[in-house]
């Protein structure tokens, strides 16, 4: 499939300001007009007052819960005061742009339920960055965490932990840890996903120098890989003119700026770090009481929360805070226990971010747009390009200070001496790189420790991605836009090429394992190599982590999210000559087994059974289909270690994937942007652009912006 263009702006809407206020103001009212259910349902998350306002049922109880616990509407005040006359101007003025459009004019989505438009407050827009920075980001991190607990309590031992997650658990006191008590969970993680929330995750982004290119000029890529099986996308589209500036790019309605793209002078692009920037400590509780590292016993502060549910009596919850973070259970209690403090260092932070956002749009340099983005709290990878031929890498967020020796992987006691945060690493120290030799810089979510003097990230996802991008980008020299968009859309896997070699020499004459010995390592629509690689690849997974008196694999599965994320950890293990968690068996004896007990089935194309729906993210599946309301089902090329990536799993009931949500490609020499997205421009069923550029995501068209 070759990648094409076309000059159809498919819904995109230009915004022509004379000033920065008027740009925002302008901003407010596009984000108004064509995404108001996404920005109205976000805040009303972030507040935890869904069972108020829009379904009183026990699961957004939970909900609401987590998000009360998360306390993200703390100190926004104290945030707003942080920004300048001038930026507080500018929200100001979008937030003048969104409720001149809204106020009195709620959506009908909402008025169904009963809710009407509150008007938009800068505080909004902070509580928005807070909730895109943790949400299935940082969250990610606390969620593994968790299960490394949950696993040590399972009696899973050290030697098989210490494979599965190398350098990270040398502090770790068992012993402890087994003594923790855990509370229920209120909120099952895949709750979060049934409330139209996105799951935002993997991302690919790189820049090309000019060394490497055909036009001489730098080409800048980027394709954050979210929950694709939404409408509407999560990403909002637009070109813009402010005074001399120009651009065009992707937001976050509700977000004041640009997150992604290029004005005339410098181009950005982000991806998610796996920055670890979430702890635990283990506290020793009492009467409402903790055991503090200087020997005392101090009272916890106590928070009260009323939660209102529709024609139901209130529900208040109870949480134990210190200056560490939010305890998980009751610390109540008379009897002494062992309970987790968890804390994200970007739970009290947005005001930054903001002032990023807002201000990155009218950068003018590569090193300008560096120093912008690297001062956001939220921890991405940006990559950015200039006119001038630069090109560079910064990472941006809140990396804890830690004492020596302690990565912040497991739980510590926070009882004992120097174990608290002692503020944050400079952004100075965190990774970064301005025209490298090799011509090219590639972030996929992997391991990025190595470029700067801090090392931020404890649990990267895989680097096939990375690798395969940075083989392709290193065999040319005269890349193009049509060449990078066919990259984009690559679908060979490094993870199956590294596993068929060890595969290959057991492979007989039966049929499915006649197809794996014939694959390309492909993921196109029609491969059924790449339908038998992954159903065996599962059944290799139950053998080794199923196996056992003490069974992990039913704490990996019902974590299903933390495999999706962090798979190469397993595959490390999968791959091994010897492991613990082989029970004594070979590395060719497990394979075989995996082989055997999928001998007969039947194997369709990967296009037939990599398949979601868009589904409207408050409707989804309650409307009759002729509506329009989701869209579907659509074939989804790509895996788990796929460039164009393509996972999708089933999580309570409900299917969720991670796919590239919005693509993008600038070259330097000209003033223009190619662009699809996995759905449309505005979130009104009924108007024109609802999921206008479903087909194109599919077929690989790219529409072209000028600016």
């Amino acid at each position: 499939m070759e990648p094409r263009n076309t000059t159809d702006n498919l819904g995109v809407l230009y915004i022509d300001a004379t000033t920065p206020e008027d740009f925002f103001r302008q901003l407010g009212a596009l984000h108004a007009k064509q995404r108001s259910v996404q920005m109205i349902l976000m805040r009303i998350l972030g507040q935890g007052r869904a069972s108020e306002l829009l379904d009183s049922s026990d699961v957004m109880l939970a909900i609401d819960i987590f998000f009360r616990r998360m306390n993200w509407t703390k100190g926004l005040l104290a945030e707003m005061a942080k920004l300048s006359a001038k930026e507080r101007a500018q929200l100001d003025a979008y937030c003048d742009g969104v409720n001149k459009t809204l106020v009195g004019k709620t959506p009908w989505e909402f008025k169904l339920v009963g809710y009407q438009f509150e008007p938009w407050r800068g505080e909004d827009s902070i509580l928005i960055a807070r909730m895109m920075g943790y949400l299935t980001l940082s969250q990610s991190q606390a969620e593994v965490e968790r299960l490394f607990i949950e696993l040590v309590q399972a009696g899973v031992d050290r030697q098989r932990l210490e494979e599965l997650f190398p350098g990270l658990i040398g502090e770790a006191d068992f012993e402890l840890i087994k003594q923790v008590k855990l509370e229920h969970r209120q909120v099952p993680p895949e709750y979060l996903w049934q409330t139209g929330l996105t799951r935002m995750m993997a991302s690919n982004n790189w820049v090309i120098s000019g060394k490497r290119t055909a036009s001489k000029s730098p080409i800048l890529s980027n394709d954050p890989h979210l929950e694709g099986n939404r409408l509407p996308n999560v990403w909002h589209e637009f070109t813009w003119k402010c005074g001399q500036h120009r651009g065009a790019g992707a937001g976050v309605p509700g977000l004041p700026g640009m997150m992604v793209g290029r004005n005339e002078h410098v181009g950005w692009g982000a991806t998610y770090t796996f920055m670890d920037s979430v702890d635990s400590w283990i506290e020793r509780c009492r009467n409402g009481k903790y055991l503090d590292h200087d020997g005392k016993w101090k009272t916890f502060a106590i928070r009260r929360e009323i939660i209102k549910r529709k024609k139901k009596q209130p529900e208040e919850v109870v949480f134990y805070e210190n200056h560490r973070g939010t305890i998980e259970g009751d610390a109540g209690d008379t009897a002494e226990k062992l309970l987790l403090n968890t804390a994200w260092s970007g739970a009290s932070a947005g005001a930054q971010s903001l002032k990023g956002a807002m201000s990155i749009l009218f950068a003018e340099s590569a090193k300008q747009a560096m120093q912008i983005a690297g001062s956001l709290e939220v921890s991405f990878n940006w990559v950015v390009a200039d006119k001038d031929g630069n090109i560079g890498y910064q990472m941006s967020g809140l990396m804890p200070r830690r004492r020596p020796g302690w990565k912040g992987f497991a739980p510590i006691a926070a009882y004992k001496k120097n174990n608290d945060w002692q503020g944050f690493v400079p952004t100075a120290d965190l990774p970064k790189r301005y025209n490298p030799k090799e011509g090219y810089i590639v972030t996929a979510n992997n391991d990025l420790n190595a470029w700067g003097r801090a090392k931020p990230i404890n649990m990267p996802m895989g680097d096939y991605r990375a690798r395969r991008i940075a083989a392709v980008l290193e065999q040319g020299k005269h890349h193009t836009i049509t060449s990078v968009q066919k990259l984009h859309y690559d679908t060979h896997s490094l993870q199956a090429e590294a596993f068929m070699p060890l595969l290959a020499p057991l492979l007989g004459d039966r049929p499915h394992e006649q197809i794996l010995r014939e694959w390309r390592l492909d993921y196109e629509p029609e491969s059924r190599g790449a339908t038998v690689f992954e159903v065996w690849y599962r059944e290799l997974y139950a053998v080794v982590f199923g196996s056992g008196e003490k069974n992990a694999a039913d704490f990996l599965w019902k974590n299903s999210g933390t495999f999706i994320d962090f798979y190469q950890n397993f595959d490390r293990v999968l791959m091994a000559k010897k492991s613990a968690w082989f029970g004594g068996r070979s590395r060719e004896e497990i394979y075989r087994i995996a082989l055997d007990r999928i001998a007969t089935q039947s194997f369709r194309p990967w296009g037939e059974v990599n398949t979601f729906v868009l589904r409207h993210l408050l409707f989804g599946g309650k409307f009759p289909k002729f509506l329009g309301f989701d869209y579907g089902p659509i074939a989804v090329r790509g895996g788990r270690a796929t460039v164009h990536q393509g996972q999708i799993y089933r999580s309570a009931g409900r299917d969720t994937s991670f796919v590239p949500t919005f693509r993008f490609v600038t070259d330097f020499s000209e003033q223009a942007l190619f662009s699809n997205l996995l759905g449309g421009a505005s979130d009104r069923r009924f108007g024109g652009s609802y999921h206008s550029e479903v087909q194109n995501w599919l077929n690989g068209v790219y529409k072209r912006l000028e600016f």
